[in-house]
Order: C-alpha cells, then structure tokens, then sequence
C-alpha cells in the first residue's frame, strides 16, 4: 500500500465534503430519494444512489438532496426513485439504472421533463392544482 501525501488527503477530504454537502438539506428545494430497503437493495439500488450522487456531482447542481429511504411498497419496481421538482407533482420512478438515472437528472431535474415510461406512481390529476 502506498503512503498518504498531505496532497492526497487534502484531494480526499474534499471529495467527501462534496459528497456530504448533497444530503445536507439547508437551500435544497429539488429531492432525489432512493428506496433502499432490501428489496431496492437486492435491485441494485446503491449503484442507482451512487450514480445520482455522482451525476448531480458532475453537473454541478447545488440545489438538489439526495438522500435514501426503506421500501417504498413497489418491489416488482425496484430501484425506485422518487424525484420532487418545485412546480412539478412528485413522481417515483420504477426500474432506475444508471443510464435511466442520467435521464432523470437530465430530462426531469434539469429539462423539467417527466420520464413517461418509467413512471410507477404519481399523483391523481383531479388533486393536483
């Protein structure tokens, strides 16, 4: 194993700190959350996190929490993402890979798109305002 250079650990701590700095929730108004019980786990759910941390990182998008929760009651779905964008109605999407992911980020957080088939579960029209 080679040694640490102040350098190095210098590098790493900042990539840390950008890392925690996307679940601290203080000016966030976007939410990405990630089902992370078993079922979403067993799915692939933490590459699904993982990927979305490292997007949103690569993007440079400082408005946006990501943050995980248990099972989200869709299991024939998972990994489930539930994305809440303001002006948006809260979606979940079903089945997020890496690539669908990159699309979320892309086409609903960023192009305020919604991802049509992907969708699991979204709010009924006649309570929306």
């Amino acid at each position: 194993m080679s040694k640490l250079t102040l350098d190095s650990l210098r590098k790493l701590r900042e990539e840390k700190q950008r890392s925690l700095a996307l679940r601290d929730s203080e000016n966030k108004d976007v939410q990405v959350v990630v089902g992370m019980g078993t079922c979403g786990i067993a799915a692939g759910a933490k590459d699904t996190f993982g990927a979305i941390v490292d997007i949103i990182a690569e993007k440079g998008l400082t408005n946006v929490l990501v943050r995980q929760t248990g099972c989200m009651g869709l299991c024939h779905s998972e990994p489930t993402v539930e994305v809440v964008v303001p002006g948006m109605p809260a979606i979940i999407y079903g089945k997020v890979d890496v690539d669908v992911a990159r699309r979320i980020v892309d086409e609903h957080i960023i192009g305020h798109k919604l991802l049509d088939n992907h969708i699991c579960d979204r709010p009924a029209v006649d309570i929306i305002h």
